[in-house]
């Protein structure tokens, strides 16, 4: 019986990007993908319904060294999270027709060797498919972790949000809303502001590229200072935020999208308010927490029916739209999680 094949259209790193990516640092290939599973293998193989656009991906289309995370390949497909329909199977944990999150291909197909970072969905048709590349996936578990393991939260506090509307940045601030904090966002537009406050329940917006003295519009909104500072910004803000923490404050250190695109990173200088306000800083990465991600499915699908928790996404149609919602990501242009739908179920 002849293998099926099949034409797969895919998405390729021409080379290692410097500075702020372009659309013109990826180009469209065609390639043939044979959709048979070897006799004996753990093979799986998808067809991709939805790609998720994130931070960390920046780093990866530059040579790294020492990360915790590998560089994308030039003249390969680019990586990254999304959504996918099982094809064919060698694993026994996964049957054809599954839908699964994890990592994959910007590819139209997919085969994958190794399944361990692959999470079966449950597809609730009263919830978004797309969400498993946000709320329900990896953006959402580290919005979770972060927040409820690093931060340590308690009823009351004050907590301080940059990149506020962005995937992970709008769940860590209604979770601080549900708990009972004081909660402000910083965002790059008015748009955005005014969705932090109208529609996921910020105590308190700001648009950081219209304040000149950041520490001085810090200590506008939290005249008392901040406990917690979930940090997705790096740089300035950063700095800033340091001298308006609290004695025995918490910063969970995300990521520092302000510092992806430069040739040299900006320094901080207010290190010492560490030691004098007896500040715990900590970076995380969500793998460490991946074992949570039941218990968080727990917690939030409840609250996503019941209206609790609200949850915008950008998303972008059509393979063809994919580089340009990537780079887009990195000049502020999405509004929520941006997603690329590349096919439907």
């Amino acid at each position: 019986m002849a293998e099926e094949m099949m034409n797969n259209k895919q998405i390729i790193l021409k080379h290692y990007v410097e500075g702020y990516p372009k659309e013109s640092d990826m180009e469209f290939k065609n390639s043939i993908i044979k959709l048979s599973v070897p006799e004996g293998s753990n093979v799986v193989i998808l067809k991709n319904l939805y790609l998720s656009c994130d931070p960390y991906m920046r780093n990866r289309m530059s040579k790294l060294e020492g990360s915790y995370i590998q560089s994308f390949t030039p003249g390969y497909p680019i990586t990254g999270y999304g959504v996918s329909k099982v094809l064919k199977s060698g694993d026994s944990n996964f049957q054809e027709g599954d839908l699964v999150w994890g990592m994959t291909g910007w590819e139209e197909y997919s085969i994958v060797t190794t399944t361990q970072s692959m999470f079966k969905i449950d597809h609730d048709k009263d919830v978004p498919l797309s969400y498993y590349t946000g709320i329900l996936g990896m953006p959402g578990v580290t919005a979770y972790a972060g927040f409820y393991e690093v931060c340590s939260p308690k009823k009351g506090e004050t907590v301080f949000v940059s990149a506020a509307s962005g995937a992970v940045g709008q769940l860590v601030g209604q979770f601080a809303k549900m708990l009972g904090c004081y909660v402000v966002g910083s965002a790059g537009n008015k748009q955005k502001v005014d969705m932090l406050k109208t529609k996921f329940g910020f105590d308190e917006a700001f648009n950081y590229k219209e304040e000149q003295d950041l520490d001085a519009a810090l200590k506008r909104y939290f005249p008392d200072g901040i406990d917690i500072y979930f940090e997705n910004v790096g740089g300035k803000m950063l700095d800033a935020v340091l001298v308006n923490m609290k004695l025995h404050g918490r910063i969970a250190v995300c990521g520092m999208i302000s510092q992806y695109n430069l040739d040299k990173t900006e320094g901080v200088h207010n290190l010492f308010y560490l030691i004098a306000k007896r500040i715990r800083m900590e970076g995380f990465l969500v793998f460490d927490y991946y074992h949570l991600y039941p218990k968080y499915l727990e917690m939030i699908i409840p609250h996503i029916k019941a209206g609790n928790i609200v949850y915008v996404e950008d998303i972008a149609e059509g393979f063809e739209s994919a580089p340009s919602a990537l780079v887009g990501l990195f000049s502020g242009l999405n509004v929520g999680k941006q997603v690329v739908m590349i096919s439907c179920e």
